[in-house]
């Protein structure tokens, strides 16, 4: 049940990012606002991985997890840029409300890539989600 704690965690956390992006991005390029939150964040993620101790597991990674790592970091790059431009220019609510879209494109994606089954339940939910996206953002 942890996980729950931790998803929930991080959707505040993601609503509180789109908030005080969009607050922060005032009077300046929303790509110049992307490399402070990555420095912040870059900081951040290396600061926890020394405080518990989990920097001996450098030498062990496959050079399999570092390309897949990698082309994460490269997408979680223009996902960030993009998110921060569209921030910028747009509502906050329409833009919050295409972004978690990707829940859908994610799914899809598992099923085509990672072979994770997908039920009734989970393509009406998908439906229900683009229609309520489609929704708030016409």
């Amino acid at each position: 049940m942890a996980w729950i704690i931790f998803a929930v965690l991080a959707a505040l956390f993601a609503a509180l990012t789109s908030i005080l992006a969009k607050i922060g991005l005032e009077g300046i390029s929303s790509n110049v606002a992307t490399a402070i939150r990555t420095i912040v964040i870059l900081i951040m993620s290396w600061g926890i991985v020394f405080f518990a101790g989990a920097h001996h597991q450098l030498s062990s990674i496959s050079a399999k997890n570092w390309w897949f790592l990698i082309a994460s970091g490269l997408a979680t790059g223009a996902s960030w840029l993009c998110y921060f431009k569209a921030l910028q220019i747009g509502e906050v609510s329409k833009v919050v409300a295409i972004d978690k879209f990707s829940l859908v494109i994610t799914i899809v994606l598992a099923a085509l890539f990672l072979s994770e089954t997908m039920s009734i339940k989970v393509i009406t939910g998908c439906l229900l989600i683009t229609a309520g996206t489609l929704l708030m953002v016409l």
